[in-house]
């Protein structure tokens, strides 16, 4: 699976080209900005983006969709619980970071469903608590955590439907539960390296981790 980190917007978004590397199938997880180096890039390695995923609905992720769907024909991914928050962002924000309100979404998708790239696919896993329809996006060795889990920290829980009893359940008993060797692909570059491994945030971690008190 070819798997493609870039950091985008003023925000310090990780948005990922992931593809099959068969099939040359690709899919872009949080398109938020800098929309055509996303697509020179997948292009520039012979992929063709099928999808767009959003790990949740909240602005700094999704202001990108809808110029990477009229550029690509690209169809746009969300889980169910985040469908109708896609549509009601905040438009001054998105608009200062010169992004543009996301279409609705045209698939939804709930816990356990698969994302299919070509001939690989990613298992969806629910982790609410940043917001309602949070998800991560799973293959064997690497999980895509969005704004549940950062490298040394976890999303924020103070805005509407966040709730931090909710998100540390989701840290601990749906992505602390994968092979401790997983590859952690975070949402934002907010840590001291661009990725981590769920071994390493069940110990350091200072929200969620054994050094918290887990």
């Amino acid at each position: 699976m070819f798997v493609k980190q870039i950091e985008v917007s003023g925000m310090a978004v990780f948005a990922y080209i992931v593809g099959c590397e068969k099939t040359k199938d690709a899919i872009v997880i949080d398109p938020a900005a800098d929309t055509e180096r996303l697509i020179n890039e997948a292009g520039s390695k012979g992929y063709t983006i099928k999808h767009i995923v959003n790990t949740h609905s909240h602005g700094d992720h999704t202001m990108g969709n809808l110029k990477m769907k009229n550029l690509t024909g690209a169809s746009i991914i969300i889980h169910e619980d985040d469908a109708e928050g896609l549509l009601h962002q905040p438009l001054q924000l998105i608009a200062s970071f010169g992004g543009e309100p996301s279409p609705p979404a045209d698939i939804t998708v709930k816990d356990g469903d698969l994302i299919a790239i070509g001939e690989t696919s990613l298992r969806v896993i629910h982790t609410p608590g940043h917001s309602p329809g949070g998800m991560c996006l799973y293959h064997t060795g690497i999980v895509f955590t969005g704004d549940t889990l950062f490298v040394g920290a976890v999303g924020r829980t103070d805005l509407g439907g966040g709730s931090w009893e909710v998100l540390s359940a989701s840290i601990r008993n749906k992505l602390f539960t994968l092979p401790d060797e997983t590859v952690v692909a975070p949402g934002h570059n907010y840590g001291d390296a661009p990725k981590s491994t769920i071994g390493r945030e069940k110990v350091y971690n200072p929200y969620v981790g054994q050094k918290a008190g887990y």
